[in-house]
């Protein structure tokens, strides 16, 4: 049976905790400070943490890197009922496997420390195993910690050991194209190329040499030998980007590429077998694209084997931060800064935009950002204006006129239901904003 510490310092929740843990086949040792926690860590040897953010004598991040330091295999999982995504990010780069809310969801615990614990036995394991150092660059897919995307990386983990053709469906800006190398980068093909096509920027006169090479000579302007891009990809993955921008030409030749795998260059008589993946992108609905004629759809079934739906960045707002931390490290780099984060009127900001440019449009204004600062933390004055319009908008809407009722749905509303955002946003705590929706019938 495992064993779990868990520290928290409200008797009567650590003893419910406590009890359902048992029942669950766990055994539960607790502590109800940071003293008494850290006493017991260093007599016994526990197989996961469950610590409270908030302790009598000590901050809930500041006691996980202590016992980290001493037992940096054991998985700790934060409990807080102030959930935010600066305090989720922050926990999580200092060293937290998870961090679950309050009030508990049963079924959401039992699966954090399952998976928490998985993890552990992994590490635990390849540690056991000598094995060379891999040849796979360092990837630039950050995971998520929001319920979309953590049902996104599922799914990557899932398919990425296969050879399933896989359709990546997303808007622009989105990421399609880091997910489809982190797919790669966890299959078998990993050491072999990726080669990714942007299919909106090839002419249709030129697809069939692009994708299949041509020979000197075959066509005017073919002054050398070319390699078509499925002979690049040989062993490894083809990634097509918006390939519903090819012409109906140009599938035909795909589909029969991919049925038969052999090409021919144009000019050659000779056919080439190749063994590839196919990832493919897209941001159109291709199904109404094959309704209209405008896809085939023996082609669409064979690059949708399998689907994978990247959200829009503001249907994860929990993970704006992980990114802009992630971009803001990528451009310090680029840009040769040293700047450290964000002022948390820029957080603000950020979080109350809407980003219709998703990802890209962030990453471009952080590297804007850091150029423009001078100091430690990107400000409010090296952010454009037009972030400020928004924000104004969202400011205007709790105008002390408004009705009560229409504040908190408006709130709700502007923070994607996220309770603890909104609470902070009407400048209420949290179980005020409870006692006001249960008292004007907003409970989901």
């Amino acid at each position: 049976m495992k064993k779990i510490l868990l520290i928290e310092d409200d008797v009567a929740f650590c003893k419910m905790v406590s009890n359902f843990l048992s029942k669950n086949d766990y055994v539960v040792s607790t502590a109800f400070s940071a003293s008494e926690a850290k006493t017991l860590a260093n007599a016994s040897d526990f197989d996961l943490i469950m610590c409270d953010l908030r302790l009598p004598d000590s901050d809930g991040i500041d006691l996980m890197v202590e016992l980290k330091s001493k037992k940096p295999n054991v998985p700790v999982v934060l409990m807080t009922g102030y959930a935010d995504v600066t305090t989720a990010v922050k926990a999580m780069k200092k060293g937290a496997f998870d961090y679950i809310s309050k009030p508990f969801v049963p079924e959401e615990v039992l699966l954090v420390l399952s998976n928490a614990l998985s993890k552990k036995e992994e590490k635990t394991n390849s540690k056991l195993v000598s094995t060379p150092k891999s040849t796979v660059p360092k990837s630039n897919f950050v995971s998520g910690i929001s319920a979309v995307s953590k049902a996104m990386n599922n799914h990557i983990q899932l398919v990425s050991p296969t050879n399933l053709s896989v359709l990546i469906i997303g808007d622009s800006g989105t990421g399609k194209e880091v997910v489809a190398k982190e797919i790669h980068n966890l299959s078998q093909r990993k050491n072999a190329p990726f080669i990714a096509v942007d299919c909106g920027a090839i002419p249709k006169e030129l697809a069939t040499s692009e994708f299949f090479g041509h020979l000197k000579g075959s066509f005017t302007g073919a002054v050398t030998d070319k390699i078509g891009h499925f002979e690049s990809a040989n062993g490894g993955t083809l990634f097509l980007d918006e390939v519903g921008n090819l012409s109906y030409e140009n599938q035909i030749q795909l589909l029969r590429a991919l049925q038969e795998r052999k090409v021919k260059k144009i000019g050659s008589s000779t056919e080439v077998n190749v063994d590839i993946r196919v990832i493919a992108a897209t941001n159109e609905d291709l199904k109404e694209a094959v309704k209209n004629g405008n896809f085939r759809e023996d082609l669409y079934h064979r690059l949708n084997e399998f689907s994978i739906n990247v959200p829009t960045l503001n249907d994860r707002k929990q993970d704006l931060l992980m990114y802009a931390d992630f971009f803001l490290e990528k451009a310090n780099e680029q840009l040769n800064k040293n700047v450290i984060g964000f002022s948390s009127e820029v957080i603000r900001i950020f979080q109350a935009y809407s980003w219709p440019g998703n990802l890209r449009e962030l990453q471009n204004i952080i590297r804007r950002s850091t150029l423009l600062t001078q100091g430690n933390l990107i400000e409010k004055e090296v952010i454009p204006s037009d972030f400020f319009e928004v924000e104004n908008q969202s400011k205007s809407v709790f105008s002390k006129s408004e009705n009560e009722k229409e504040m908190i749905i408006k709130a709700l509303n502007l923070c994607n239901g996220n309770k603890s955002e909104a609470a902070k946003m009407l400048e209420i705590n949290r179980k005020t904003l409870y006692n006001k929706l249960k008292l004007y019938q907003l409970e989901d």
